[in-house]
């Protein structure tokens, strides 16, 4: 499909529309997990991405670039609204803007008036943390393989509101969920306000149980603030369905929007009782556009949110997970068990999706994460934290099992 297409056809588009109808039959009645394996498929996706020869990609967790249909659409946004500058920003936006909120909640599965345009998870999450009525004693509970933004946040409120941080340490491959669940039930105390959890922990790609998590502080009184950052748009499912009072995630990760988008949701009741970081006083405290005063902000990203979900459903979010948790275990299938490599994400296929966390013994992460680019040509980031030790790999649906192959070959060189 030519890329203006794609930009005439926003709204309702179709897998037949990225591909063509006559090719798209021959993959139409496949079920996602027989098409996660048929590479040609995969490869017709991967051309409409423009990708750096000059090395492999496995870093897709931090940004995911824009499909090349998308990043039109961006550029041609930019166009549109610095020609009409001001009688734009003070006349259609709004209204463009709440259409993408609402095709945004529609992907959540939630209102939008539960949910906001963010720039990041950071700043989705950050807003709950900072907006809480802290008081002196006040706990939360968290895990020390939380994000590290989030993590600093919580100490500020320590340090300015006297709130008392207990954090836990995550198994790297635990047996149950029950283990998991009685892991952040052991943390909380009558004075526990608020339970942080990561949906998809980001340094090692292991998926919690945070439904049942969840239902089990709820028991005990204790709001759950949900860090969906990794899980958006990766894995099938509706935000009210995690049993979360409160879910942020980023969508420049993997729903390739441009840099700078992401998404908050409050339950509807529990919006009043938060305070803004930045005061607005032209909407009611129990309207949740209270938490979205940003001032002036470049609404090109935002608009094009709407071209990076066609994109996303002419995929499909059912084959777009296939395809990713088979990537993921194409290559950890390939190293586990070899002498000297270690893995630091669940064995269990169900407990990962994308993301997975590799290290090899005697080698440190940054050393590793160098001598992977320097001599193989392939990208990664290195993790040394939190018990987590070796480099996270995150493919993408462009990313190749020949590419993987080649990342193997090299972990097991550099084990050797």
């Amino acid at each position: 499909m030519h890329k203006r297409e794609f930009v005439r056809t926003l709204g309702g588009a179709s897998v037949g529309l990225l591909l063509g109808d006559k090719l798209w039959a021959q993959y139409a009645e496949q079920p996602a997990e027989a098409l996660a394996r048929d590479d040609t498929f995969w490869t017709l996706i991967r051309s409409k991405y423009r990708l750096k020869p000059d090395y492999i990609n496995l870093e897709n967790g931090y940004f995911s670039m824009q499909s090349e249909p998308v990043l039109d659409v961006f550029v041609a946004k930019v166009r549109d609204i610095n020609y009409e500058a001001s009688y734009y920003m003070r006349t259609t936006q709004y209204d463009d803007k709440t259409a993408v909120r609402k095709r945004l909640a529609a992907m959540g599965g939630c209102s939008h008036e539960e949910l906001i345009i963010t720039r990041n998870t950071t700043e989705s999450l950050d807003t709950v943390i900072a907006g809480i009525d802290w008081k002196p004693g006040d706990e939360a509970v968290m895990a020390e393989q939380d994000y590290g933004a989030m993590l600093d946040m919580f100490k500020l409120q320590a340090r300015r509101r006297g709130v008392v941080n207990r954090i836990v340490s995550l198994p790297i491959d635990p047996k149950s969920d029950d283990e998991v669940v009685q892991l952040y039930a052991n943390a909380i105390t009558p004075k526990t306000r608020l339970l942080m959890v990561c949906q998809m922990v980001n340094i090692t790609g292991q998926i919690l149980p945070v439904r049942a998590i969840a239902d089990m502080a709820h028991q005990r009184g204790v709001e759950v603030m949900i860090d969906g950052a990794h899980a958006f748009a990766q894995l099938d499912f509706r935000i009210p369905d995690l049993g979360g009072d409160y879910y942020g995630a980023s969508l420049h990760k993997w729903l390739g929007t441009p840099l700078g988008a992401g998404i908050l949701y409050v339950k509807a009741d529990k919006i009043a009782g938060l305070w803004p970081v930045f005061a607005d006083s032209s909407v009611p405290d129990t309207d949740i556009r209270k938490l979205n005063h940003t001032g002036t902000h470049p609404v090109h990203t935002d608009l094009t949110i709407g071209a990076a979900i066609d994109f996303h459903e002419m995929i499909g979010i059912k084959r777009k997970e296939a395809r990713l948790r088979y990537l993921q275990n194409y290559w950890t299938s390939g190293v586990r068990g070899v002498p000297k490599i270690v893995l630091n994400t669940p064995s269990d296929p169900k407990r990962s999706c994308a993301i997975a966390n590799v290290g090899v013994e005697g080698v440190a992460p940054a050393a590793l994460a160098k001598t992977l680019l320097d001599k193989y040509k392939v990208w990664t980031v290195a993790i040394d934290t939190a018990n987590v030790h070796g480099v996270r790999i995150t493919p993408q649906v462009f990313t190749t099992t020949a590419e993987l192959d080649t990342f193997v070959r090299a972990l097991k060189s550099i084990a050797a």
